[in-house]
């Protein structure tokens, strides 16, 4: 990886972070560029954004869809995101204040709880995906978390690569759908806690 540059770049709509101090709460910067160079914000979950999210969801496409979720209909989508935002915590991903990508992991008070992560389909394959997950993760372990866990439709096979990439170990393997686990102790736990503003 090259070394960060004393002057990073700003992004095409972006921050320019050069002068972030951080804070304690930034277990992992929330700033980051998509591949497309554009500026993205990670920020938790708060109830004005519930329509903002709600829409996301109407919006997303049938392809998008994987194993009954996210719902289709409205109500159902509202009372989906009741039970994830009652139970556990939440990270929306925001570009030009449009939420376009959530991450939520529930239930909050288990040892290892269980998270589902998407991207809007005008939004996939920019690292947006990538990026939630590693803000789950690096907050998932500073929190003293004993694990992650996650159910994916077994024939997602890009999906299943990316979660092993990041150091996920199928637990479980079932006609439709597979189990999978990471540790909280794995070294991806710690490598992807980074200070504010750090480019990586």
């Amino acid at each position: 990886m090259a070394p960060r540059s004393s002057a990073p770049a700003t992004p095409r709509n972006g921050w320019d972070s050069s002068r972030c101090a951080g804070s304690t709460y930034c277990t992992r910067c929330p700033r980051f560029l998509d591949r497309e160079g554009v500026a993205v914000l990670a920020e938790h979950y708060q109830p004005d954004d519930r329509e903002a999210l709600a829409a996301m969801y109407e919006d997303v496409d049938a392809h998008s869809r994987t194993l009954g979720v996210p719902p289709k209909s409205r109500a159902d989508i509202e009372a989906w995101l009741d039970h994830l935002t009652a139970d556990g915590w939440n990270v929306l991903a925001r570009l030009d204040g449009r939420v376009v990508g959530h991450v939520a992991v529930v239930p909050a008070d288990a040892a290892e709880p269980e998270f589902v992560v998407f991207v809007h389909q005008d939004y996939q394959r920019r690292g947006i995906g990538t990026e939630l997950l590693k803000q789950a993760i690096a907050r998932a372990a500073a929190a003293g978390y004993d694990a992650l866990r996650l159910t994916v439709a077994a024939e997602n096979d890009a999906a299943r690569a990316l979660f092993e990439r990041l150091g996920f170990e199928v637990v479980e393997r079932l006609e439709w759908e597979c189990r999978m686990r990471l540790s909280c102790a794995a070294p991806i736990a710690s490598q992807v806690r980074r200070p504010p503003a750090d480019g990586r």
